[in-house]
């Protein structure tokens, strides 16, 4: 297959649509991911080509839906549940803490549930309230779930095809703010990492940007307008948020020196804290300067007007690096 120009959105569409062709026992859920093809149309297309029995229209009840799923993995199937907003996943919480991430240690590993979890999350794009959440840290706090992030959609399509084809239950945040960003890639070539591997995004000297998902795309903004001042910096896309491959930024940190973790999240307790405080434990003798973190505010989630405000931008990633780079 010859390199193309895909959307993430039809990155992930493909993705689904390989997963669906490999295995007859997956199967896709969600509110209006069939007819529709999902708000996002992410799910465009696979109702008509695959039928009703596997690719489920299902009621407005989240808690239904995972729970359905799980009962579904238990006889064997994969199914990849769609939570059509990031908001909209609190009432499955039970289902997904309690239950799936807990089923295979309770079992002592006997039980499998191969369950995928696809969540549109973070801002930008203008949405109402509950529609742009960043709850990663929830899910990553609890063990037994697998958390991954593509910020690309070469990362998309071949994480998700590894996150169906897992065992383990696997929440799939989908940055939807990224998913029109276009890119070249071929699917025809087997991926060079796996699936909870970081990816160096852009090598550098001087310091190390740690980002996922849709902050990613910053922070290489950030890298390029840092350049003009003579700054050269490292931009590592984390990918796997859960578990974390803390090889890759220890090595990236020992080389530079400095870190800077961003992420849409509040500071407060959110996934940055966690590596600045790991990144801290392991580079200790290395670093030149406190690990900073960039992150949204301590507060709910703003009206779409201001959200702009509320996110972190190219302006405050910059300010970090300055304040890092003057230790």
């Amino acid at each position: 297959m010859a390199a193309e120009k895909w959307t993430m959105v039809k990155a992930l569409n493909e993705a689904l649509r390989r997963s669906l062709d490999e295995n007859p026992k997956t199967l896709i859920m969600g509110e209006d991911v069939g007819r529709l093809g999902g708000v996002f149309r992410v799910t465009d297309g696979l109702h008509k080509d695959f039928g009703e029995e596997r690719v489920i229209d299902t009621p407005l009840a989240e808690s239904g839906i995972v729970g359905t799923a799980i009962g579904l993995a238990l006889r064997g199937y994969r199914p990849v549940v769609e939570i059509q907003f990031d908001g909209f996943v609190y009432p499955a919480f039970d289902q997904i803490v309690t239950q799936l991430a807990k089923m295979h240690a309770r079992a002592l590993g006997h039980v499998k549930l191969p369950v995928t979890i696809r969540i549109p999350f973070a801002g930008g794009i203008g949405a109402v309230e509950h529609h742009s959440e960043s709850h990663e840290a929830y899910f990553a706090h609890t063990a037994g779930l697998k958390v991954v992030a593509p910020s690309n959609p070469e990362d998309a399509y071949w994480m998700l095809r590894q996150a169906v084809a897992s065992d383990d239950p696997v929440v799939f945040l989908e940055p939807k703010r990224r998913y029109w960003d276009k890119a070249v890639f071929d699917p025809g070539t087997a991926p060079a990492i796996g699936l909870h591997q970081a990816r160096v995004a852009r090598p550098g000297r001087d310091l190390t940007l740690i980002a996922y998902g849709p902050m990613v795309k910053v922070c290489l903004e950030a890298a390029e307008a840092a350049a003009a001042d003579g700054l050269n910096l490292e931009v590592v896309d984390l990918r796997s948020l859960s578990p974390v491959d803390f090889d890759t930024l220890a090595a990236s940190v020992s080389r530079t020196g400095r870190a800077v973790v961003v992420h849409e999240a509040p500071v407060f307790l959110g996934m940055g804290a966690e590596l600045a405080a790991r990144i801290t434990e392991r580079c200790f003798y290395s670093l030149e300067a406190p690990v900073l973190r960039v992150g949204g505010y301590f507060a709910p989630y703003p009206p779409s007007r201001v959200e702009d405000s509320f996110l972190p931008d190219l302006d405050r990633v910059l300010d970090a690096v300055d304040r890092a780079m003057a230790f």
